[in-house]
């Protein structure tokens, strides 16, 4: 599910990009004295950072979706491995009853498994296309749950800047107090459990 960590991080930096546009796109006209004394206090703008990883591990839609593709990726390859074993019988077969064919016979049958077997690389293909299609709205759809939560939880605390952090994200230290990953996991998964009944009612 490297996808899925890759998107999350894509969403974190968007909804860096909107609050940074939010706070400055309104009026930027400073009174001089408002100025004076944002710059004598030293006052810094209000900066936060979530761990993309611990997010993943525990946003309870994330965890659901994950069990739902890997259950459909499951269920999928055992329908492949069954055609796939059905093909093999049948080549089996061929071998076994070819020295009592004619060649014209014998053609016919090859050219069939052939065509099977062609077929079976297809339906291998239409498979993974439809699982990448899946995983696909499951980003779509944690993309626009995340975005949207960021962006009013980062509007209503005054936050500026909201960084994704993890191993290898080019950040050295952040100090655990600048840390709401567990502050966005509650409020992330208190909206899932209120939209999940209202969802499952409606899928029906």
């Amino acid at each position: 599910m490297k996808t899925l960590s890759l998107i999350l991080n894509v969403v974190l930096l968007l909804a860096v990009i909107y609050l940074y546009v939010l706070h400055f796109s309104g009026n930027t006209e400073v009174p001089d004295e408002e100025q004076a004394a944002i710059s004598a206090s030293g006052a810094m703008p209000r900066i936060a950072y979530v761990n993309s990883d611990t997010l993943l591990e525990n946003y309870k839609f994330f965890q659901t979706k994950r069990e739902e593709l890997e259950k459909r990726a499951e269920d999928l390859q055992k329908e492949y491995e069954n055609r796939a074993r059905g093909l093999q019988n049948e080549i089996a077969t061929f071998q076994q009853n070819a020295g009592g064919m004619t060649m014209n016979q014998a053609r016919a049958v090859e050219e069939d498994l052939r065509k099977k077997q062609q077929n079976l690389l297809q339906y291998q293909q239409n498979l993974s296309n439809q699982l990448l299609q899946e995983e696909t709205k499951v980003n779509d759809d944690l993309y626009d749950r995340v975005s949207d939560f960021l962006a009013d939880y980062g509007k209503d605390r005054d936050f500026k800047l909201v960084l994704t952090y993890t191993k290898n994200s080019g950040v050295l230290y952040a100090d655990d107090s600048l840390d709401i990953t567990q502050q966005v996991v509650q409020g992330l998964n208190q909206d899932y459990e209120v939209a999940a009944p209202a969802d499952s009612t409606s899928a029906q």
